[in-house]
């Protein structure tokens, strides 16, 4: 169900993740997840944008590849448009349609299939007027940033590992 990763019934949706079909959402319901890890509220949708309160659309595109275009010609607010993975083409044609916009229509596209960074995208959107936000991103931006270091020096000691073991 689309309402199942949905905000607090008391909670003016910021974001609105919208798709074409519902069998769209096993992709764009990662969007809901990292927006969710990030407590802002959003509302999904099978393609009606409701923009009461909104401030940016995620909008998937599979079936409905025009469907953020579509969405960014008719509304200022800013469209991520997240090209879903279909059985033919792998999502090619729908990240192309996403990317090939007609100049003053600009939709933002993330990777095929890459829900979870339009919704990352969304909250940096957010986060330029919403310092609680801002605070929130950096802080998970440390966190990638110590994971990767973490993996770097553990591929460092086990190569180390290797070469002093093979003399």
């Amino acid at each position: 169900m689309l309402d199942d990763l949905g905000p607090d019934e008391m909670s003016q949706p910021r974001v609105g993740i919208v798709m074409g079909s519902d069998s769209d959402w096993p992709v764009m319901g990662a969007a809901g997840l990292a927006l969710r890890d990030f407590d802002v509220p959003f509302e999904a949708d099978v393609v009606s944008a409701h923009a009461r309160g909104l401030e940016v659309i995620i909008a998937g595109a599979g079936g409905a590849a025009h469907l953020p275009g579509m969405l960014a010609s008719v509304t200022p607010l800013p469209v991520i448009g997240v090209p879903v993975p279909l059985k033919y083409l792998d999502g090619m044609d729908s990240l192309l349609s996403i990317v090939q916009m007609p100049a003053g229509v600009p939709v933002a596209a993330v990777a095929i299939g890459n829900a979870r960074n339009a919704g990352l995208l969304a909250v940096r959107i957010l986060a330029a007027g919403d310092p609680r936000l801002r605070q929130r991103m950096i802080d998970f931006q440390d966190q990638l940033r110590q994971a990767a270091e973490a993996k770097g020096a553990a591929v460092r000691t086990n190569a180390q590992d290797q070469g002093s073991g093979s003399s």
